[in-house]
């Protein structure tokens, strides 16, 4: 496997994974009790402070992939933040899911309640309890607080899918128009694959294939703008400037995260979930959606670049192509347990990197309409960070967002969350809560960089559940 092919595969593993794969930062171990188990086939890891201030943070992880199974349950997105919690008095648990692998969001919502019962049973009732969770967890963090209110005191998401629904239908606009644009006549099911091995090695090596030439490379940006992905995929890099770039960095999101990540193999374990197919493109109009993308410059640059392609011809193909109709049972399933619904029974706090491709930023913008139809706009805050990657965040924004949270939750009204007051006060916390991952490389290098909290005003998101 040559180096960029590695580098795909190990962004792929980290964009699904629920935390990254390293150690907890060394701690004093006889400052608090550990309880593990399994409760109805899912594992569970609990630590209590042997001087607990009686909040309990209850974490949610993301997707796990069988080819990289996790070393172990994760209590925080950063190990640093799980030491510096337990240090501070609070309270950690976390399930692991029955199955541990794949889209187990319905699973989750059991078993995540099954532990807080468990808790509340054998250490305690909390005074305070609170959610939080990234990537896939930052969803499941959402509808725990939504489908129990009053169990949970608030909610911290990280780079989440709050309309993971959407979502699977965006991927589906993208790979749909790759498939169209670059090889049409190529027997590769997007969805109801007969063989999601074969097709999924097919696609990813047309589009590999195409990534050599002006052409396909612009046909890669077309399907990158149909679902907003940005051109900034490098979390220790500045944003890229130059337009070519950007297209690069977009192609390595697009490849990566929708053509590996949502493509044929990844179709077949969520039809498997849903009982069929539940995704669609019936009636979308993609010149519309294009027109309407925040990436479009990007398109018709690359279409500049290339002799013998016009963009007008490649989007009057994308609208003759047959489209794909989702089966409603299917369809019914993801939007039960996958789209928030917004009633925020609790306080809401979210953040998001500005440059994130595997879960956009738009997501947080359809959040808001969502609260703004069905809950209380005063419950919700949405913070962003100015940097590439995918949950590219360090232990001291994680740490200023739950001390965040927690204020809200004590005192009934918003600290400041702007970036200047929390950049400070994750400033304040030191050298040793800055390392940000690398996701875009072999090792997960991690490299230390100052708290980035930005103002930002995410895109619309072009797929929607209604």
């Amino acid at each position: 496997m040559n180096r960029t092919l590695k580098a795909l595969v190990t962004v792929l593993v980290a964009v699904l994974l629920g935390g990254l794969l390293t150690a907890v930062p060394a701690a004093a171990k006889e400052s608090w009790r550990s309880h593990e188990g399994t409760i109805d086939g899912a594992r569970y890891l609990v630590k209590v402070p042997k001087r607990w201030n009686g909040t309990l943070v209850l974490y949610s992880h993301g997707l796990y992939v069988k080819d990289w199974p996790p070393t172990r349950i994760h209590l925080a997105t950063r190990p640093e933040t799980e030491t510096w919690l337990l240090a501070q008095g609070y309270a950690l648990a976390a399930s692991n899911y029955k199955g541990v692998f794949g889209y187990a969001i319905e699973e989750a919502l059991t078993d995540q309640v099954a532990l807080l019962d468990w808790f509340e049973a054998n250490v305690g009732k909390p005074r305070r309890t609170v959610t939080s969770g990234m990537s896939m967890g930052a969803v499941i963090s959402l509808k725990l607080a939504e489908d129990n209110p009053g169990r949970f005191d608030g909610v911290l998401t990280q780079c989440g899918e709050y309309d993971a629904n959407g979502t699977w239908n965006s991927a589906l606009d993208m790979l749909f128009a790759l498939k169209t644009l670059l090889a049409p006549d190529a027997d590769i099911d997007l969805v109801r694959p007969r063989d999601p091995a074969a097709a999924q090695a097919a696609l990813t090596a047309i589009v590999a294939e195409a990534q050599k030439t002006d052409s396909g490379r612009a046909r890669i940006a077309l399907a990158g703008a149909l679902g907003n992905i940005p051109g900034w995929a490098f979390a220790h890099q500045p944003e890229p400037s130059a337009p070519s770039d950007r297209l690069a960095q977009q192609a390595i999101w697009v490849t990566a995260a929708y053509v590996n990540g949502y493509g044929p193999l990844a179709r077949a374990e969520i039809e498997r979930r849903a009982g069929g197919n539940p995704s669609w493109n019936t009636g979308i109009d993609y010149r519309r959606m294009l027109d309407g993308s925040a990436r479009r410059d990007l398109v018709r640059h690359a279409y500049r670049q290339a002799a013998g392609v016009e963009l007008v011809a490649d989007l009057a193909r994308l609208a003759a192509a047959p489209r794909i109709a989702a089966d409603p049972a299917a369809e019914a399933y993801l939007r039960r347990h996958t789209v928030a619904a917004g009633t925020t029974p609790s306080p809401v706090l979210t953040v998001h990197t500005t440059g994130d491709g595997g879960a956009v930023s738009d997501q947080t913008r359809w959040y808001a309409d969502q609260v703004r139809r069905n809950g209380d706009p005063e419950r919700l805050r949405r913070t962003y960070v100015e940097r590439g990657g995918h949950c590219s965040f360090n232990a001291a924004e994680e740490i200023v967002l739950l001390r965040t949270l927690l204020s809200r939750v004590d005192s009934g009204r918003w600290p400041s969350t702007g970036p200047r007051p929390l950049n400070a006060a994750a400033a304040a916390l030191g050298p040793g809560y800055r390392l940000v991952p690398e996701l875009f490389s072999e090792t997960f290098e991690e490299k230390p960089m100052a708290p980035a909290f930005v103002r930002f005003t995410p895109p619309v998101f072009p797929r929607p559940t209604g």
